[in-house]
């Protein structure tokens, strides 16, 4: 089968492929924050009693951890004391539920803060945190599409109906978990996990990307050149792990592994486990184009894949698999076409089992060709960045899948506008569902969080 490639952009984080051959609408998504709309899904229940305070909180024009500080800061309470289970888009209208510790319903009627509201929900003795969030409904606008009405409706349902016939869609990760400006994350994370702490601190201060500012250009140009102290004095301020790192570097004389250690070791710790975060990202997509290369199904197992159950609380639970065998593959087949299971492959650590068939044949390949081994992700001198792994399914099933009247578009006299609205569960990604209508590159300074 012939497969339609994806753009360069993408390619350089292991997308290769669309999983419609059908031709996009094109047209831009998120021109103003009401076009994206995210209203977080919970499997939650709460009371009217306990030491937390549960709150349906909804924003516009902020991201979740700047609104989380504003408000602790209104309080006057510690940012500790405030529980979330997702981070959620700044360029966006999106709801979801917080906890706050301690706090009465009084107390937060006085905190007023622009383009932000909150519903009192109930009270509840358990923080709400990243394990309670189910997934996320969309409602999402793409402007300023060309061409004839009906033409466009056509290509709308044709790929609608496609990813309906098929399960859904490639759980890719989107290309905002690697960077947007400056796609960088993973082959740092790549360096950390082969050992290369050196290469890692000036791959990210050194490497440069056209969207950059020529300002943060001209400093990368001059660390590449070893001119550390005048780099640091170039770098712009906003760029602060960049130069944090420079002050540690310039101050020891880098001339020994520790003192690269050092400078990496002043990033935050979330921040230096999305480096391998990501780089493990860009493996899981590598597995999942070679699958679509050897037209291997997404949505059907066949002897030697590793698949995952649903649990009782409607999520997939990657951490417990069960191989699939000739024998067992029938019955295998009928759950996951009742959504009851799902094919999975490696996010990959140091406690990976690969599969087998062609399936396990592949993993290992990318492996191979990215010359790593499981037990690189085991860091002995860089325990906190150390991954045991697990695996997550190979598809995305993308429910309530509608799509509005294609309508003019206001903001952009002569061309039309579209809505879909969905829904995706948690970890997976707006973006990549986007993409197989639109066929064509998003607005990369607005993509974070999608």
């Amino acid at each position: 089968m012939e497969l339609k490639e994806s753009p360069e952009y993408e390619k350089r984080i292991g997308i290769w492929f669309y999983s419609t051959k059908i031709e996009g609408i094109g047209g831009t998504i998120k021109t103003i924050p009401s076009d994206f709309v995210v209203r977080e899904i919970t499997n939650r229940v709460e009371r009217e009693e306990g030491k937390y305070l549960i709150v349906e909180l909804t924003k516009e024009n902020w991201d979740t951890h700047s609104v989380v500080r504003e408000i602790s800061r209104r309080l006057g309470v510690s940012r500790k004391r405030i529980g979330f289970a997702g981070t959620k888009d700044k360029f966006a209208l999106t709801t979801q539920h917080i906890s706050i510790w301690d706090i009465n319903k009084e107390e937060l009627e006085r905190v007023k803060i622009a383009d932000v509201s909150f519903k009192i929900v109930g009270r509840s003795n358990k923080a709400i945190s990243l394990g309670d969030l189910y997934g996320n409904e969309f409602e999402i606008v793409i402007r300023n599409i060309e061409g004839k009405k009906e033409e466009i409706r056509e290509k709308i349902e044709a790929i609608t109906e496609k990813i309906e016939n098929t399960g859904g869609i490639p759980n890719f990760f989107g290309v905002q978990r690697f960077g947007i400006s400056r796609p960088i994350t993973h082959s740092v994370g790549k360096h950390l996990i082969q050992g290369n702490t050196k290469e890692a601190v000036m791959s990210y201060i050194a490497d440069i990307f056209p969207e950059e500012s020529e300002e943060a250009k001209h400093a990368r140009m001059l660390c590449k050149e070893g001119d550390l102290k005048e780099c640091l004095k170039q770098m712009p301020t906003s760029l602060r792990y960049e130069r944090a790192m420079l002050n540690v570097l310039v101050k020891s004389g880098c001339e020994r592994e520790a003192d690269f250690l050092s400078a990496f070791s002043v990033l935050p710790k979330t921040l230096q486990k999305l480096f391998v975060h990501a780089y493990q990202a860009y493996l899981f997509n590598l597995v999942l184009s070679h699958r679509m290369t050897r037209n291997l199904p997404f949505n059907e197992a066949i002897v030697g894949d590793a698949v995952c159950f649903l649990t009782e609380f409607g999520v997939a639970d990657p951490d417990k698999v069960e191989r699939v065998t000739e024998d067992k593959r029938e019955a295998m087949n009928r759950l996951i076409k009742r959504g009851r299971a799902f094919v999975t492959a490696p996010i990959f650590g140091y406690e990976t089992e690969f599969a087998e068939g062609m399936e396990g044949e592949i993993e290992r390949k990318v492996l191979v060709d990215e010359a790593i081994e499981l037990t690189n992700f085991y860091r002995e001198k860089m325990p906190e960045i150390s991954s045991k792994g697990t695996r997550r399914p190979i598809v995305v099933p993308v429910k309530k899948l509608r799509e509005d009247e294609i309508t003019e578009d206001e903001l952009n006299p002569g061309r039309f506008k579209t809505r879909l609205q969905f829904f995706l569960p948690k970890g997976s990604y707006a973006t990549v569902l986007l993409r197989e209508y639109t066929k064509n590159q998003v607005p990369k300074k607005r993509l974070q969080g999608l």
